[in-house]
């Protein structure tokens, strides 16, 4: 190894360990910043309960309870809401929010959940949509929009497909994102400058559809997020 190879080597570890100091130092003096989606308090639990609205117009729902390998594979303070929003033409949409406690890791990268489940993505579909809200005041909500395939037996053993819309985006007391990596450097700036650990919320709308009818589920989907999200979520809010 030459003396440059040896400088940059030396560089590279001086940096690793100064980054590992501060962010030792940061962890000792953190405290958990606001939530960006509406709580409340579980009796008996430090955890709390995301909630998500009974009804929307058109739309009736379903209380639906966290899988328990969700519950036991995430950490403990992870805090949860989800329901089933079923249309009067009977068109169903899943919408999930899981909000971390003080263990990040709550929050992982949104596209694993979907693999373990069996879909299979089309990269050349999957791309941040703006949705189009009205309340609490005009604004354009960013989303990551996935569509997935799946192939599977039916009762007759016969092959179908199934196609399926995946919508997220993450949320805390003052940010909103679709973006995985921009969520991850606001939190890393936010605990080094002042100490305070953003509270990310995970949010997912969830639908299946027959292939050919992504899109049209999609435009159903938005409508939904248009009377819903502001029903629990905290940003943006208006200026005052």
């Amino acid at each position: 190894m030459n003396k440059k190879s040896l400088l940059l080597a030396g560089l590279t570890l001086a940096l690793i360990g100064a980054a590992a100091g501060l962010l030792r130092q940061a962890k000792s003096y953190q405290r958990l910043g606001p939530p960006g989606v509406k709580t409340q308090k579980i009796a008996g639990s430090e955890n709390l309960a995301v909630l998500l609205p009974e009804t929307a117009p058109g739309w009736k729902s379903e209380f639906i309870p966290q899988a328990e390998i969700v519950t036991n594979t995430l950490p403990k303070d992870t805090s949860f809401g989800q329901r089933l929003y079923t249309a009067d033409d009977g068109f169903k949409t899943s919408v999930n929010v899981v909000l971390m406690g003080t263990d990040r890791t709550s929050i992982h990268k949104p596209q694993i959940c979907l693999v373990g489940q069996g879909w299979k993505f089309d990269n050349n579909a999957t791309r941040i949509e703006n949705v189009p809200m009205t309340r609490p005041m005009a604004y354009n909500l960013p989303v990551m929009r996935i569509v997935a395939s799946m192939q599977g037996r039916n009762a007759e053993g016969q092959t179908v497909s199934a196609s399926a819309v995946y919508v997220y985006w993450f949320v805390d007391g003052k940010h909103v994102t679709a973006k995985h990596w921009e969520r991850m450097w606001w939190m890393a700036r936010d605990i080094l400058l002042t100490g305070e650990l953003d509270r990310w919320a995970y949010v997912t709308f969830f639908a299946v559809c027959a292939p050919g009818q992504e899109a049209a589920t999609f435009e159903r989907m938005k409508k939904l997020m248009a009377d819903t999200v502001p029903e629990f979520q905290l940003v943006p809010r208006p200026a005052k």
